[in-house]
C-alpha cells in the first residue's frame, strides 16, 4: 500500500508520534486507508496529497498524450463489409442501361462448320498421261509412256483403266555380267500391259510455299488387275525367243497437286507383280533349239517390277459446283 504524507500548516504544533505497540504473534489487521476529501470540501484540513507517480501514469482529461500501457486498436477497418460492397454492387447494376435484345433472321449459308475443299472430284473424269522408270532392276531398265481414264463416282472412289508401252536399255551392270563370266545374264524385256484399277483418296491437305501461295493435295491409293506381255532376250542371238502373256495385278500409293479447277499434277509408286517365264539355262542347238521348246521348258520367277511414274491430269468437265451448304 502506497503512504501518503500529510503536511501541517504553519502555526499547528506537529503531534507526538505514540510510541509503537511491541510486536505481537497475532499481525494486526492492515489499516483501512483513509480516503481522499473532494475538492472544496471543508474537511480536507489543508492536508495536500502526494502521489507523482500514480499521476504520471494518468494522462489528463483531454490531452493527446497516449497511454504507453495501452495497446490502440485503431478504427474498425470498414472495407472488408459484405454489406457494404453488397450496397456498392446493387448501385452499379442500377447503372447499367438495360437495352432489348435485337433477333436477326438467320439461313444455313450463314453458318461455316468446315472450310470447303478446294477441289471437287465426284462425277468427274480424269485424263491422265504420264512417263515412268523401273527402279528396282539392275540389269535392264524399262521405261513407260502410258495414260488412264478413272471416273470418280464419289469424292473418294473411283474406278478407270490404263495402258502403257515399255521401251528398254541395259544398264552397266549387264555388260560387266557379260565381260566377266564369259555369259549373258538371261532377261526379259516387257512390250505392254493394261489393267482395271480402283482408287481411294482418304487424305488430303495443304501446305504454304514461302508463306506465299497455299497448295492442295491428296494421297490415294491404287489397286488393280491386268494383263501383260514380257519377250525374252535369247542370250545367243541364232536361237529365237518367244513371248509370254503375264497376269499382273498391281498396287501403289500416289500424290497429288492440285494446280487449278481442271489441272493437276501427279506422282507415285506402282507396283507390278507377275510370274515371268525365262530362256532355259541350258539352251543349245540340240537343246530347245526351237521357240516352242525352250517355252515348254522355259525356267520360272515371281517378278517385282516397281516403277515410279509421274503425269499430268485433266478433269472433265473444267468446272464444278458445290451442292451442299458451307
Amino acid at each position: 500500500m502506497a503512504g501518503t504524507a500529510l503536511a501541517q500548516p504553519k502555526g499547528r504544533k506537529t503531534p507526538k508520534t505514540p510510541a509503537k505497540a511491541p510486536a505481537s504473534k497475532t499481525p494486526a489487521p492492515a489499516p483501512t486507508p483513509t480516503p481522499t476529501p473532494a475538492k472544496g470540501s471543508g474537511d480536507d484540513g489543508g492536508e495536500i496529497e502526494m502521489n507523482p507517480d500514480d499521476t504520471a501514469k494518468k494522462p489528463g482529461t483531454g490531452s493527446n498524450d497516449v497511454n504507453p500501457d495501452e495497446i490502440d486498436m485503431g478504427e474498425p477497418d470498414k472495407t472488408g463489409d459484405l454489406n457494404a460492397d453488397l450496397n456498392a454492387a446493387d448501385q452499379n447494376a442500377g447503372a447499367i442501361k438495360v437495352t432489348p435484345i435485337k433477333k436477326t433472321p438467320l439461313s444455313w449459308q450463314d453458318i461455316v462448320v468446315v472450310i470447303r475443299k478446294p477441289f471437287l472430284k465426284v462425277r468427274r473424269t480424269e485424263l491422265l498421261p504420264f512417263v515412268g522408270t523401273t527402279m528396282n532392276d539392275n540389269m535392264i531398265r524399262h521405261y513407260t509412256v502410258g495414260g488412264g481414264i478413272a471416273y470418280y463416282l464419289t469424292d473418294v472412289l473411283a474406278v478407270g483403266i490404263e495402258s502403257l508401252v515399255y521401251v528398254h536399255s541395259f544398264r552397266e551392270p549387264f555388260d560387266l555380267v557379260a565381260r566377266q563370266a564369259r555369259r549373258l545374264p538371261t532377261i526379259n524385256e516387257y512390250n505392254w500391259s493394261a489393267a482395271l484399277n480402283f482408287h481411294y483418296v482418304p487424305v488430303y491437305g495443304k501446305f504454304a510455299i514461302l508463306d506465299h501461295r497455299l497448295v492442295t493435295w491428296e494421297a490415294l491409293f491404287t489397286a488393280g488387275i491386268g494383263a501383260g506381255q514380257s519377250q525374252v532376250i535369247p542370250r545367243d542371238t541364232k536361237f529365237p525367243g518367244f513371248t509370254n502373256l503375264l497376269i499382273m495385278p498391281n498396287v501403289g500409293a500416289s500424290m497429288r497437286f492440285f494446280l487449278s479447277k481442271w489441272i493437276t499434277v501427279s506422282l507415285g509408286i506402282r507396283d507390278y507383280v507377275f510370274y515371268d517365264h525365262f530362256e532355259p539355262k541350258n539352251r543349245s542347238e540340240t537343246m530347245y533349239a526351237t521357240a516352242s521348246d525352250a517355252k515348254d521348258h522355259a525356267d520360272g520367277s515371281l517378278i517385282n517390277n516397281v516403277m515410279f511414274q509421274i503425269g499430268v491430269s485433266f478433269w472433265i468437265p473444267t468446272t464444278f459446283e458445290y451442292t451442299t451448304f458451307r
